[in-house]
C-alpha cells in the first residue's frame, strides 16, 4: 500500500489549486520526511494542514502546518 498527503484550508476543504498532486511513498517514514522538508511551501500555498492516508485509510488527519 501507498502512502499520500491531503491538502486542507483552514475550512477543512480540500486544497489543489496552486499545489502539486500529492506525491505517494512506499513508507510513512517517507512521507513524514518529505513533509518535514515541504510543509513551508504548502503553507505559502494555501495548506493548513494535511492528512497523511495509507490507500483510503486515514492514519491521522487534519494536522496543522501553523505553529500552536
Amino acid at each position: 500500500m501507498t502512502w499520500h498527503w491531503r491538502y486542507e484550508n483552514a475550512n477543512g476543504g480540500e486544497v489543489t489549486d496552486g499545489v502539486s498532486p500529492s506525491d505517494t511513498f512506499p513508507s510513512q517514514a517517507d512521507a513524514e520526511s518529505w513533509l518535514g522538508e515541504s510543509w513551508r511551501e504548502l503553507l505559502a500555498a494555501g495548506v493548513d494542514a494535511v492528512t497523511l492516508l495509507e490507500g483510503d485509510r486515514v492514519e491521522y488527519e487534519s494536522m496543522s502546518l501553523r505553529a500552536e
